[in-house]
C-alpha cells in the first residue's frame, strides 16, 4: 500500500504528463491510502479544469473512474488526530493547509512511522517536507 496526495490521483484519471508513471505506481501496488478530503481535491481540480474548456467526455470519464478508485482506497479519516500533526507541519514546513493534513494523514497511516509507507506526490513542495518527515517519495 502507498499512501496518494490528490496531485497524483488526478494522473490516474486524465492524461497527463505524468499519467505513464503513476500508472507504473498504481498497476505495481493497486493498494491506495488517502487523506478523507482527497476526492473534493479532486473534484476541485476536475472542476477548474471543466472551467479552463478541458474535453468534457475525459472529465465525464475521470469522474466514473475516480468513483471507482474511491471504492477500493482506504481513508485515512481521524480528523482529530491528524489536526494536531498538520499544525505541526504547518509551523515546520512551508505547506498549504490542504497539504499540511494530506502530510498528517500519511504520518497517522503510517502509524508514527514514515519510513514504512511510501508517498505518492507530484506537488514538489508537499514532496520535500514528505521526505523530510521520513517518507519514500514516489516518484523517485
Amino acid at each position: 500500500m502507498k499512501f496518494w496526495d490528490a496531485s497524483a490521483v488526478l494522473p490516474l484519471l486524465l492524461q497527463e504528463a505524468e499519467t505513464g508513471v503513476v500508472q507504473r505506481l498504481y498497476e505495481q501496488d493497486m493498494g491506495i491510502a488517502v487523506w478523507c478530503l482527497t476526492d473534493i481535491e479532486v473534484a476541485s481540480a476536475l472542476a477548474r479544469r471543466s472551467r479552463e474548456g478541458f474535453e468534457t467526455v475525459a472529465l465525464a470519464r475521470a469522474r466514473t473512474e475516480l468513483g471507482r478508485l474511491m471504492q477500493h482506497w482506504v481513508e485515512m479519516s481521524s480528523v482529530q488526530v491528524a489536526r494536531s500533526r498538520a499544525l505541526r507541519l504547518l509551523n515546520t514546513h512551508p505547506l498549504r493547509a490542504a497539504d499540511s493534513l494530506q502530510l498528517a494523514a500519511a504520518l497517522v497511516a503510517s502509524e508514527e512511522r514514515p519510513e514504512s509507507l511510501p508517498f505518492v506526490c507530484l506537488d514538489d513542495r508537499l514532496r520535500d517536507a514528505a521526505r523530510k518527515e521520513g517518507f519514500p517519495v514516489l516518484p523517485s
